[in-house]
C-alpha cells in the first residue's frame, strides 16, 4: 500500500506562508475600516444637518445645530419653541471636528436657507479627512 501524506515540516511551511500573507493584509484592512467608519459618521452628520433644514421648513421655525466638541455631540434645537429636538453623539468613534468656518452654531431659517455658509472638516485619528459644506441655500454636501 502506498500512503501519500504530508510531513510536519511541509505543513509548518504552509502555515508560515499563510501567516505572513495575513499579516501583510491586516494594515490595509484596518485602514479600510477606519476610512469606512469616517465616511459613515460623515454621512450621519450630513443627515442630521439635512434633517435640521427639513425641520425648519416643516415647523416654520429657526433650527439651530450646536456642535459641542468637548462632549462630542451635535444638539438640534427648535429656536422659537426653545426645545431640543434630538442629540447625536459622535464620541468614542475616533472623530475630531475642527471649528467650522462660521463657528460652532449652524442655523437654518424657516425658508430652509442657512444663516451663513459653513465648511466643517472632520478628522479620524488615523489621519483621514472629510469635509461637509452647508451652502447659503441650505444645501448640505459631502466633499
Amino acid at each position: 500500500m502506498k500512503q501519500d501524506g504530508k510531513t510536519l515540516a511541509e505543513l509548518m511551511v504552509v502555515a508560515g506562508i499563510l501567516a505572513m500573507v495575513s499579516l501583510m493584509g491586516i494594515p490595509n484592512f484596518l485602514g479600510l475600516h477606519s476610512q469606512s467608519q469616517l465616511q459613515g459618521i460623515t454621512a450621519e452628520i450630513a443627515s442630521d444637518l439635512r434633517l435640521a433644514r427639513q425641520l425648519a421648513l416643516t415647523h416654520r421655525d429657526r433650527v439651530r445645530i450646536v456642535i459641542d466638541p468637548e462632549q462630542q455631540k451635535l444638539i438640534t434645537q427648535l429656536v422659537n419653541e426653545g426645545t431640543i429636538h434630538h442629540v447625536y453623539h459622535y464620541g468614542g468613534k475616533g472623530l475630531i471636528i475642527e471649528e467650522p468656518s462660521a463657528g460652532w452654531d449652524i442655523q437654518f431659517q424657516p425658508s430652509g436657507r442657512s444663516a451663513t455658509a459653513t465648511t466643517i472638516r472632520l478628522h479620524h485619528r488615523e489621519g483621514q479627512t472629510k469635509m461637509l459644506t452647508v451652502s447659503i441655500t441650505g444645501r448640505v454636501t459631502i466633499l
